[in-house]
């Protein structure tokens, strides 16, 4: 892709990985009604390769999502259940001794996938929540005093639930921090939810999803979005918002440098999705609640819970454009 600075956006060559997203796109839509900029956030996540948070009440189809991302790209995935019993061996894996060798013998987790589908996180307790950190962060983890790889791509994919909900603990905030960015599906509108009623059921269309893509084609996406430019002013775009957070009374806490720099590759894969080859102020403004939302605490009666996407964006919006 080209890496000139000024004047009209150029648009990606239009080859068969970018024909793939938008069919990917497509085929998530039939299954996920009315939720086209979430399902659009959600494949930015993964292009930047991040791990996605989704967070909303039961039954508005976080899981179901989760599962559609992973058959429509075609990778291996593992699907955890998180209760408050479960213990990081069931996720790192275990050795088990072996009679018949007379030694150990590792028997991996479910971590050892390409998708790693971690559903209802916050039921678990935080010492299990913390088994993911190493791996979301760099790609391995260490069990037993041995660093194993994991496979490439990797993602994890969380659900949780509302904090105030029975049975939940709140995900440490090293933990979160991990995630690239969270999303909310909410309800549905009314003509999303009467093809919804009408239509297949859900579980059906899931069962009949066909791989868009593999594994090879998602890195070569990568590969492409960590192309996309961004000039100078765009920079200085990031930059401004990063400082407007840290110094603003709304927020305990400032957005940190790995926030940047998840601001920074996530508005890259939005552009390129959108078939340009450089970011536009509009690309980082697209990202920015779901990528800084669940980073910043608010000080005022909300105090305790994620930045809500309105309240964000009016806040932000003191920050002159480039």
């Amino acid at each position: 892709m080209s890496n000139s600075v000024a004047g009209t956006p150029q648009i990606v060559a239009a080859d068969q990985p970018v024909t793939d997203v938008d069919a990917a796109l497509a085929r998530l839509g039939d299954i996920i009604l009315g939720k086209e900029r979430q399902l659009r956030l959600a494949l930015a996540c993964l292009l930047a390769r991040g791990h996605l948070l989704i967070e909303d009440l039961p039954g508005v189809g976080k899981t179901t999502l989760a599962h559609a991302l992973a058959g429509v790209l075609g990778l291996h995935y593992q699907r955890i259940q998180f209760t408050s019993d479960l213990l990081p061996a069931d996720i790192l894996g275990i050795s088990i001794y072996d009679r018949e060798t007379g030694g150990f013998q590792f028997h991996p987790g479910p971590v050892f996938s390409n998708i790693v589908l971690a559903d209802e996180i916050n039921r678990a307790t935080p010492k299990t929540q913390s088994a993911l950190l190493e791996a979301m962060e760099e790609r391995q983890v260490t069990v037993e005093g041995e660093t194993r790889p994991l496979q490439e791509p990797f993602f994890v994919i969380a659900t949780q639930n509302p904090a105030h909900q029975v049975g939940t603990f709140p995900l440490p905030e090293s933990q979160l921090d991990r995630f690239l960015m969270r999303i909310e599906l909410g309800y549905p509108d009314t003509a999303a939810e009467r093809r919804l009623l009408a239509g297949d059921d859900r579980r059906q269309l899931l069962a009949g999803i066909e791989p868009l893509m593999n594994g090879a084609d998602l890195l070569q996406l990568q590969s492409q979005v960590d192309h996309v430019h961004t000039s100078e002013a765009i920079l200085d775009y990031l930059q401004a918002l990063l400082a407007f957070s840290r110094r603003s009374q709304h927020w305990h806490n400032g957005l940190s440098p790995r926030a940047g720099l998840g601001l920074l590759h996530c508005a890259r894969a939005w552009a390129f999705l959108a078939s340009r080859d450089m970011v536009l102020p509009e690309d980082v403004q697209a990202v920015l609640p779901a990528v800084a939302g669940h980073r910043l605490q608010s000080v005022d009666e909300h105090a305790g819970r994620p930045a809500e996407e309105d309240r964000l964006r009016e806040s932000f919006a003191a920050v002159s454009l480039p």
